[in-house]
């Protein structure tokens, strides 16, 4: 008896064993996301500043030309964590309630974030940095899936605590699994988010399971502050001005094979030629751009000291990571109605509440048209890094075109989880994204049944093929443009094309039927346009509120 006793717990112990190297073997997941950072902000896109990490993981892994986002920090982090469109997930417009269920502001419980449904598949769920879905406690990130949570939780923060001056730098508000405090005199918030990523990263070790890592970082978002040895590495580099950054950046894309030889820049006349600028004004800007390169720098640092640790952890070989941004570069402020806070300090510092302005937004998002908050492609439109040393191909450039709802499907899909029809007794809203696997692993074009859609403060558009369509709020008349030959958007061919026009249109109208949208007019909140209304949700975390 005592044999066959013996013999049971040596198989059950041997199947969990099995079971455990399986589990194991499965890939691990690092998702990375930046905060209002261009197009071509990065080396590997053709940035002139210093991003050694992501030049490598450009290197040893994949590229994409076309990735979109939803234009905006809240509805591009809805798409994001859950895979839906943002309405359907309950954040049609910010991170406020406007009163409806495709605008109440967080994230609803039918539509799952990746943290949930990776957790329900053996996956330990990390985060570090912002979360940006959910204001009131019940919608923070370790109540919707996440083992472990490090940052903060509303749409901005200062990055500098410097004590008992808060007439200077006011207490930066954080939370780590539910409990509240504030950063530390002397400590960065870009460090703080890579240290923690680090420190999630070598806790999980000792659990014989995957991970997925959620690192979302807030630079390069305004306020412009930044390390005094990171800004001491551009110094003077910006005296050339934006006319001929812009100029090199775009030479610096054709060489990388990122955009189209023929690519033009789209035009911006609010943007003043740079030597039409008086010597002091020059000085100015030439410091806004430092503190912004500066802040890009750091942010690329943290990722080096993430690969180290997975070195380090001989996870490296076996680790998906993925870098994003949420939107294109911030453009205009003043035009949304909301005020600048007060500046206590110089540019850099702690008190200082400038950010980069719309002419050096325009370099950002080179070649392309418009900005942060816009439909046009320099408000969508995303660098895309992939890396995974064991399954995709080092020094590749895909052309695309891929959005986050496709992000979930490719993590469920290469992390054998199921996505579950219903969950704790909620029916769940179905994916309407494609897995990227074929695209990522063998550099297949993508093939969509379905156009991608994006509405969002009344700024719509239509991406099929080549076409796209568009309308800019306060505007509802479409334009349509051919991104296979204009993808700067300069020659709107609506008038050429008019049956390219009225189908896409037809099916924009099925799509926000389906999606809950509502016409912007009927729901556009009191207070300022296009960005927070009347809460001011982009409002840095401690930071004063405009009377």
């Amino acid at each position: 008896m005592k044999r066959i006793l013996f013999l049971l717990s040596w198989l059950a112990a041997s199947h969990g064993g099995f079971a455990q190297q399986k589990q194991a073997s499965r890939p691990n997941i690092i998702l990375i996301m930046v905060d209002d950072m261009g197009y071509s902000d990065i080396a590997p896109y053709g940035s002139e500043i210093h991003t050694p990490n992501l030049s490598r993981l450009a290197a040893e892994g994949l590229r994409l030309q076309e990735f979109y986002n939803n234009s905006i920090c809240a509805p591009t982090r809805a798409s994001l964590l859950t895979g839906q469109s943002n309405h359907k997930a309950g954040v049609g417009y910010f991170n406020v309630n406007l009163g409806l269920p495709a605008y109440q502001g967080y994230l609803n419980k039918e539509s799952l974030t990746l943290a949930e449904v990776l957790k329900e598949a053996g996956y330990s769920t990390l985060m570090s940095g912002k979360w940006h879905v959910g204001d009131d406690s019940i919608a923070w990130p370790n109540q919707r899936g996440f083992d472990r949570f490090f940052g903060f939780i509303g749409g901005a923060s200062n990055y500098f605590d410097i004590g008992n001056y808060p007439d200077k730098a006011p207490p930066v508000p954080l939370v780590e699994n539910n409990r509240s405090f504030n950063l530390q005199p002397g400590q960065y918030l870009t460090d703080e988010i890579a240290g923690h990523a680090v420190k999630f990263l070598d806790e999980q070790s000792k659990l014989n399971k995957p991970f997925f890592l959620y690192v979302a970082y807030n630079a390069p978002h305004w306020p412009l502050q930044a390390l005094p040895e990171d800004i001491e590495k551009y110094k003077g580099r910006y005296a050339i001005g934006w006319d001929s950054l812009r100029r090199e950046r775009i030479a610096q894309q054709k060489k990388l094979g990122i955009i189209a030889p023929n690519a033009t820049i789209a035009p911006d006349p609010e943007v003043p030629a740079w030597e039409s600028l008086t010597y002091d004004e020059q000085q100015l800007w030439q410091k806004k751009m430092e503190v912004y390169a500066a802040m890009i720098d750091r942010m690329d640092q943290g990722i080096g000291k993430i690969l180290t640790k997975l070195k380090e952890l001989k996870k490296d070989e076996n680790t998906l990571i993925v870098f994003i941004s949420d939107n294109g570069a911030q453009g205009g402020f003043i035009p949304t109605g909301r005020k600048r806070p007060r500046s206590s300090g110089p540019i850099g510092s702690a008190g200082s509440y400038d950010y980069q302005e719309q002419s050096w937004a325009h370099v950002s998002n080179t070649p392309f048209r418009s900005y942060k908050a816009s439909a046009y492609e320099g408000g969508i439109s995303s660098p895309l890094i992939a890396w995974y040393p064991a399954r995709i191909k080092a020094g590749s450039i895909a052309r695309g075109t891929a959005h986050l709802i496709d992000l979930a499907p490719t993590f469920y899909e290469i992390g054998g989880a199921a996505y579950p029809s219903s969950y704790h007794h909620i029916n769940t809203n179905p994916l309407p994204g494609i897995s990227l696997t074929p695209l990522l692993f063998a550099q297949q074009e993508i093939t969509r049944k379905v156009p991608l859609f994006w509405e969002r403060a009344g700024n719509r558009a239509v991406r099929q093929g080549k076409w796209k369509l568009i309308s800019s709020w306060p505007s509802k008349q479409w334009e349509l443009y051919n991104l296979e030959t204009d993808r700067a958007e300069t020659n709107n061919l609506a008038a050429q094309e008019p049956q390219v026009v009225k189908e896409l249109a037809a099916a924009y109208d099925n799509w926000a039927k389906e999606n809950d949208v509502v016409d912007y007019d009927k729901i556009k909140p009191a207070g300022p346009a296009g960005f927070a209304g009347p809460t001011g949700g982009g409002q840095p975390a401690g930071g004063k509120r405009n009377k």
